[in-house]
């Protein structure tokens, strides 16, 4: 029988929030539909109901995380002034921010790369969300090119250097807390982003 309306979104959500503690707990590889059953309270039945398998209820985990920091990184940029500069900055505290408070959250794109390297599919899911990231992110740089903000450049390929960037940070906040500070890093990664894309001197 199936949920009633209502209470089967309710039910995935709980479901995947779940998921994402025993990811953080136990990886993929100790990740079973038994685990996040237990973790729910639901019987694998109704696990099943909604997810196929572990690899359908992965995606599902990073569907979740990634939709949690697209709306971090909206109402970052929303306090803000609305000029280019300062809506990458936001951009980078927000995902900075995600690797302390979140931690989990990390983890579970960790895990999901893992499996990715592995699994055509999940490569395809991989690279078209970073295609929306560094449309996303590009679109900011086009503004602050056309703004005279920034030097004329590709881009997506600006883009392309700033997520990564942005990642290698956020894997070093989630691993090593201890390292640096996210305002440390925010500050660093800011200014790497300002020479980068400094227009030149003539």
């Amino acid at each position: 029988m199936s949920p009633r309306r209502g209470v089967a979104p309710l039910r995935r959500a709980e479901i995947v929030r779940a998921t994402i503690r025993c990811l953080a707990r136990d990886g993929y590889s100790g990740l079973t539909m038994k685990k996040v059953a237990r973790e729910t309270g639901l019987s694998q039945g109704i696990l099943h109901y909604y997810f196929a398998d572990k690899r359908a209820i992965l995606v599902a985990a990073l569907e979740s995380v990634t939709a949690d920091l697209d709306r971090r990184v909206a109402a970052a940029q929303a306090r803000g002034p609305r000029d280019a500069r300062a809506r990458l900055r936001a951009l980078v505290e927000a995902c900075l921010r995600l690797a302390v408070e979140e931690r989990a959250f990390w983890i579970v794109f960790v895990e999901f790369w893992g499996e990715m390297m592995h699994d055509r599919r999940l490569r395809e899911i991989n690279a078209a969300l970073y295609d929306r990231m560094r449309r996303m992110i590009g679109a900011v740089v086009a503004q602050g090119v056309r703004a005279g903000r920034f030097r004329r450049t590709d881009a997506l390929r600006a883009a392309a250097v700033i997520l990564g960037l942005v990642d290698g940070v956020s894997l070093q906040l989630a691993f090593d807390p201890a390292a640096f500070g996210v305002a440390e890093a925010s500050r660093f990664c800011a200014e790497a982003v300002t020479r980068y894309l400094a227009k030149e001197i003539a």
